[in-house]
Order: structure tokens, then C-alpha cells, then sequence
């Protein structure tokens, strides 16, 4: 039996992933954790899925987040290769830092306290809707509307102008699955595209604003372009990335903790019965089914994880949802607890990539899901739910639901 699972587990490989694998992945990262946790797939890609090693290769400076080498590999000349390349996600210093520098006041304490009240005030009237409404998605009538306005707010993206935005970010995050068709290709770079021209025409119209508020993200990179040489693609490209960042896995934390609590009844209850649990719930939904699952580093020098060495340029693949279950840091890691403690999750990576817009995220999360767990006694399933097909972001597509 153990020889079997063995074999099973070094047979992974992270470009031939089944259908049940997105659907619940948990099973092959428990095997992989147990018989095969620094896993060596067949193009030569490490994948980790122990905590101990996942969270030693984010905090360690010798392993690189520049993706140019493999993006050019997957998306050659094309806008996704320059946009991936440009973001700050995909960089090291100095530009990760420049570009990170100039973000950072948007998401200071007192720039988020600006925030909670009208955030507040929008899941209110998203749920003065969904209680007119017979059934309402989840997704598509909740979770996905919230994220959507926020980053609209920090961008100053007039309101009539926000429809394309979710579309445009699902398509180009949609390209960074471990493999990519030729119609999320295509649908990616046209959506790179007309976001790009989008935004080069919105930062027209605010060249030379030097009002920005505490939560104007726009007009502090603007600004940035003049005071630290922040090219054009670059300002254009972070704000692509900042919708992005936002957008997918805050829709994904709010609907991923929702759809927990359908499946764990008793914790629901217990979150009625006391609220104050919600910010350790929102930790506990963020461990449980984390949104963002896939990380990468490249090491830039010979190096050893878990008792093995690779040389210099070994890809690796964090392996975040397999780590937030590993036994050996959470006791019984499979079952939801939303009074969990401690509860160090890597939901947000680690190091000095750790995620800038994190505190938005949790006050999102906590925001919307407090307060749909109080205005309605009932909430149920009302049909079949579809999930988003993904290896790297996991998440649902629809999720049909019943409110009073």
C-alpha cells in the first residue's frame, strides 16, 4: 500500500492535472506532503508542499521572483508576457520596491478606516437586493460586486466605466494556470490590451492631479511617475496588477468562507452565536480554502530544500493550499475551526512579497461575510454550484444560494 501511494505521488506532474484534481485537490497534496513533499515534477520543477518548506523558501532571498524566463517560455511577445513581467508580483527589487513603496499609503490603518464605510454601505445595499430576490449567486450577486468597487475606489474608476473590469481580470489571471489553452491565450492578451488602453486614456485624464487622497492609488503612482521615473508601461501594468491582486482572491475569500460555513453548519451557528468570531474565521477561511493555492520562486544560486539540492534556476512551485493543511503546524487540518489559534496560514505568501493589499482583504472579508451572516437567519444552497476549473485560484464561477 505505502509503495503504491508513493509511486502515485511521484507521478504528479502539475501540467496533466484530472478533473477531480480542481475539483478537491486536498487528497494528492496530503499524498505528496506524506510520501513525496519535495517533489521533483517531469520538467524538472520542484513542487513543495510542506509548510516548513514552503514558508523557508518565501522568507529566503536566494530564491527569485522575476518570472521572465518562464513567461517568456509560455507566453512569448505578447501582452501578457509584458504584463506579467511588470507587475509587481513578478519582480524583485529594485522595482518590486519602488513600485511597492508608492502603493503602500493606500493601505495604511487610517487609509483603510477611510474605506470601511463606504465598503460597509455597498455590502448593504448588495444585501437590501439579494433579500428581494427568490434565489441570488452568490458569486456573481455578492461576492464578485464587492472587490470590483473597492479597487474601482482606489483606481477613481468612474462607476459607468467599471463593467469590462472583472472580465478583463479573470482572463488574464486565467492565463497563469500551470497550462494554457489557445483560447485562454487569446483571451488574455485581448484583455491586457484593451485594459491597457483603458487605463493609458484614464491617466490622461488625471496627469498632473496632485490631490490624491490617503486611498488614490492612481494618483500616487502618477505621481511616482514623475518623482521616481516610473515609466508608462509600468504605471500602467501595476494598475492592471492591483485589479487583479484585488479582484479574484477577495471574490474568492468571500465566497470560498460562504460556501464553508454551507458545508459546516455547526461552525455557521457558532458564528451567529458569537460574532466576534469573525476575524479569527476570516484567518480560518483564508487557511481552509485558500484563494490563491500555486506560488512560484526560481533559485538564482545552488540551493537545498528539505535535504535535497538543485542547481541554480530550479522553478519551484509553493504549494500554499497543501501547506495551510499540514498536520505537523495545524491540528486536524481538514476540518473548518473559526476559532482557530494560533493560526500562522501562508494565505497571503511570506517574506517581502507578502501580500501589500492583505489588510483590505481581511476587512472585506470580515465586512461582507459579518454581515450577511446577520442580516439573514437562512442561508442555504439552492442548486448546483460550478467551480472555476483552476489549479492556481481556487474559487467558484456560480454558487446558487437561498436567503431569509
Amino acid at each position: 500500500m505505502q509503495e503504491r501511494q508513493t509511486e502515485t505521488a511521484r507521478a504528479f506532474d502539475l501540467a496533466r492535472l484530472e478533473p477531480e484534481f480542481l475539483d478537491d485537490p486536498y487528497p494528492v497534496y496530503r499524498l505528496l506532503r506524506t510520501c513525496d513533499p519535495v517533489h521533483v515534477c517531469p520538467d524538472g520543477s520542484v513542487f513543495l508542499t510542506r509548510y516548513a518548506d514552503v514558508n523557508a523558501v518565501y522568507r529566503d532571498r536566494r530564491f527569485s521572483s522575476d518570472k521572465k524566463q518562464e513567461f517568456g517560455a509560455k507566453f512569448g511577445d505578447s501582452p501578457l508576457y509584458l504584463h506579467h513581467t511588470t507587475s509587481l508580483v513578478f519582480n524583485d527589487a529594485p522595482l518590486h520596491t519602488r513600485v511597492r513603496r508608492l502603493m503602500m499609503p493606500a493601505f495604511t490603518p487610517r487609509a483603510l478606516r477611510a474605506l470601511e464605510q463606504p465598503l460597509t454601505a455597498l455590502v448593504d445595499r448588495l444585501l437590501d437586493r439579494i433579500a428581494d430576490m427568490e434565489t441570488f449567486d452568490l458569486i456573481g450577486d455578492f461576492a464578485a460586486a464587492i472587490p470590483v468597487q473597492v479597487i474601482g475606489d482606489l483606481l477613481q474608476v468612474p462607476e459607468g466605466e467599471r463593467g469590462p473590469l472583472r472580465d478583463w481580470s479573470l482572463a488574464i489571471l486565467g492565463a497563469l494556470e500551470p497550462t494554457l489553452s489557445d483560447d485562454a491565450f487569446r483571451r488574455g492578451n485581448t484583455a491586457v490590451t484593451e485594459f491597457s488602453r483603458y487605463l493609458e486614456t484614464l491617466i490622461d485624464r488625471r496627469t498632473g492631479d496632485r490631490a490624491a487622497g490617503p486611498n488614490d492609488v492612481l494618483a500616487l503612482l502618477c505621481a511616482g511617475r514623475d518623482d521616481e521615473r516610473l515609466q508608462a508601461q509600468v504605471l500602467v501594468q501595476n494598475c492592471i496588477f492591483l485589479l487583479n491582486a484585488g479582484h479574484e482572491t477577495t471574490t474568492n475569500l468571500i465566497g470560498n468562507g460562504v460556501a464553508a460555513l454551507m458545508r459546516y453548519p455547526d461552525e455557521l451557528e457558532r458564528l451567529r452565536r458569537a460574532p466576534e468570531l469573525i476575524e479569527s474565521a476570516v484567518e480560518e477561511f483564508l487557511r481552509f480554502e485558500s484563494s490563491n493555492q500555486l506560488g512560484n520562486r526560481r533559485a538564482s544560486c545552488d540551493v537545498e530544500i528539505g535535504g535535497t539540492g538543485f542547481p541554480e534556476g530550479t522553478l519551484v512551485t509553493l504549494c500554499i493550499g497543501a501547506a495551510n493543511r499540514d498536520p505537523e503546524v495545524f491540528a486536524d487540518p481538514d476540518r473548518l475551526d473559526i476559532a482557530r489559534a494560533p493560526n500562522p496560514h501562508l494565505a497571503f505568501g511570506g517574506g517581502i512579497h507578502t501580500c501589500a493589499g492583505m489588510s483590505l482583504a481581511r476587512m472585506e472579508g470580515r465586512i461582507a461575510i459579518a454581515r450577511l451572516v446577520r442580516r439573514f437567519r437562512v442561508l442555504e444552497p439552492s442548486g448546483s454550484f460550478r467551480r472555476g476549473g483552476r489549479a492556481r485560484f481556487r474559487g467558484f464561477l456560480s454558487y446558487p444560494m437561498r436567503a431569509r
